[in-house]
């Protein structure tokens, strides 16, 4: 028998009572051989259900659960808590968004010391968040290429290094190599830290048999609500912060919303601008009908061809807006990123990678 390997397992939580019960049964559920320990926390953000409820009860029955509380509300934070805690040579990173596979630990364990990444992950399984129509919906926009892009862990990827990896399975030692994850990011904080790994020129590594069932927005208007005031700004914000994460598939929606705009308001002045803009929504509109209806096959649901064109339409133009609007908040200093301290010394602005070793002696 080899030596005993510790994990600590993180899971950040804010209301989620409807599905953290189904995620802490599959954590429990996890496949693990005798000289492998966890240590599971559940950081609390202050839920307002019956979250806390869920996870004390939990941590009363299993005694490698723990239950923390979490002031700074967001994930970051509640992540930090646990590096700093914990004492594992692994940290594994979960949502409660979500539930896991019993090999899951194990396909990460087995990819970690193969593939000797400082991070590896897997793909997301994506499943309705509701019994509804429009939960399905939702599910088909973000699992099409022409929705989602080239966000390989969505979609169907080889195995191989990637530029980030969800949620992940962490050496622990690379948390003393390039720090903890940034207090600012609301959002993309684990974007942000797997680049900086890379940047750093560490290795992320990603596993399609590592898979992850998440649950998707199980309405339409809580969907692009999410990336008009959330996925979009922050999006815009990780380009300020961190200028070693940028990726083009974060701003194009920018680009493309811009355009609609503009078009919409200068074609009826203009014919040099109304054919060119008539010509892309139209274009638009065959791929996204095309997407549609190949969606629509794979599920099995012939009203996806209706319905999903205009949805991936306001998907892209609502992500769109809300990277103009963090764009428009970092330039007016109204950015809520920008009012928040920097999370360590003499950062500046934003974070230039990699950190300079301060000169001995200052």
């Amino acid at each position: 028998m080899g030596s005993t390997i510790t994990i600590d397992i993180v899971i950040p939580v804010l209301n989620e009572g409807k599905y953290l019960q189904a995620c802490l049964d599959s954590v429990l559920a996890f496949e693990k051989s005798t000289n492998v320990q966890t240590t599971v926390y559940v950081v609390d953000g202050g839920s307002e259900d019956q979250t806390r409820a869920i996870a004390a009860e939990y941590a009363a029955k299993h005694p490698e659960i723990q239950v923390l509380d979490n002031p700074g509300r967001i994930q970051s934070c509640a992540l930090n808590m646990a590096i700093q805690r914990g004492t594992g040579d692994y940290f594994l990173r979960l949502d409660a968004h979500a539930k896991y596979p019993p090999d899951y630990l194990r396909r990460c364990m087995e990819s970690a010391q193969a593939s000797g990444a400082d991070n590896v992950g897997g793909i997301f399984k994506t499943l309705p968040g509701g019994d509804t129509y429009w939960a399905r919906v939702v599910q088909a926009v973000t699992t099409h290429r022409f929705g989602v892009g080239n966000a390989e862990f969505r979609l169907l990827p080889e195995p191989g290094p990637a530029d980030t990896v969800p949620y992940g399975f962490f050496k622990r030692s690379v948390f003393d190599k390039v720090g903890m994850f940034d207090e600012r990011m609301v959002r993309d904080q684990d974007y942000e830290l797997n680049r900086r790994i890379l940047a750093s020129g560490g290795k992320i590594w990603l596993d399609p048999a590592i898979v992850v069932h998440y649950y998707n927005q199980a309405t339409i208007h809580g969907f692009l609500s999410k990336q008009l005031t959330k996925e979009g700004p922050y999006n815009a914000y990780l380009w300020y912060l961190a200028p070693y994460a940028r990726a083009y598939r974060h701003c194009i929606t920018g680009v493309f919303a811009a355009g609609v705009i503009g078009g919409a308001l200068l074609s009826p002045f203009s014919a040099i601008i109304a054919w060119p803009y008539f010509a892309v929504l139209a274009i638009y509109a065959i791929l996204a009908t095309a997407s549609a209806t190949q969606q629509a096959i794979r599920y099995r649901c012939v009203w996806h061809v209706l319905a999903l064109p205009p949805v991936f339409f306001l998907f892209h133009f609502c992500h769109g807006l809300g990277v103009l609007w963090g764009a428009a908040n970092l330039a007016t200093r109204t950015a809520p990123v920008q009012r928040i301290r920097e999370p360590w010394p003499g950062a500046g602005s934003y974070r230039a990678w990699p950190r300079v070793a301060p000169t001995p002696g200052t």
